[in-house]
């Protein structure tokens, strides 16, 4: 840090395991990737192409490599791997996978319906072979998982070898763990923490004051995904007290 500030919490280190942020890149540019790691890199730890974005992306590769010669972790969004699953091309998208050099996926069905004992095999399948995220909730507004099943679905995708569950919201932060408002289903999420450890969960939470939730009920180390690229640095400090919203979280009184 720039300057000795009394009373800071302590953040984990990169390579971290927990308190990890992962941002979402809807669409930068090569230059704006540089531009953006060259202020955010220390805080950023996994990037996410955003849902099909990958496949529009224009110098896709070099996009790919600028990211890894920062040392960050990068992959797909988990709509593509969907899209090429529903198409059965499920041994297509592990080649392109590997050919960019990409070794996260994440294995999600918000978007398709896919046999939980049959996406726990793709789980299963991958992580002989890379680090597997996988998602759990709809992406469907209307869909509500009741909460003894999110806690079933994670359990049994960890077992599986998922590396993190993600806690579906999709870009918006208003489907899964919040409601269209946005608000934070919080008994909800209060019942997923009694049954699995919050350092396993990545918690999609696009919206500032979604975020101060998780760091109010987890801490300055809870894991958070779907972050805009413009909100690391914010978010960052708001991780460690030094943001009007948790400002006092930290301070001996």
């Amino acid at each position: 840090m720039n300057f000795n500030l009394t009373q800071i919490p302590e953040r984990t280190s990169k390579p971290r395991s927990n308190g990890i942020t992962m941002v979402m890149d809807k669409g930068l540019s090569i230059p704006e990737v540089h531009n953006f790691m060259s202020v955010a890199g220390p805080h950023v730890d996994v990037i996410k192409l955003g849902f099909g974005t990958a496949f529009v992306t224009p110098n896709l590769r070099e996009k790919i490599q600028a990211y890894q010669s920062y040392g960050i972790p990068i992959y797909f969004g988990g709509t593509l791997f969907e899209a090429f699953l529903v198409r059965n091309q499920f041994d297509d998208y592990l080649a392109i996978c590997k050919d960019y050099g990409i070794n996260y996926i994440e294995v999600s069905d918000g978007s398709i319906n896919i046999p939980h004992p049959e996406k726990c095999g793709y789980i299963e399948k991958l992580t002989k072979h890379v680090t597997v995220l996988s998602e759990v909730g709809s992406k469907d507004a209307a869909h509500i998982i009741p909460p003894y099943k999110w806690i079933e679905l994670m359990r049994a995708e960890l077992e599986a070898g998922s590396t993190y569950v993600i806690a579906e919201a999709r870009e918006a932060g208003n489907v899964g763990i919040y409601r269209g408002s946005g608000e934070v289903r919080e008994g909800l999420v209060q019942e997923i923490l009694t049954q699995i450890p919050a350092e396993k969960i990545l918690w999609e939470a696009p919206q500032k004051a979604q975020q101060l939730y998780f760091l109010e009920l987890i801490g300055c180390n809870v894991n958070l995904g779907n972050i805009a690229p413009n909100e690391v640095i914010a978010l960052e400090t708001m991780r460690i007290g030094l943001r009007g919203d948790t400002f006092d979280l930290y301070l001996n009184k």
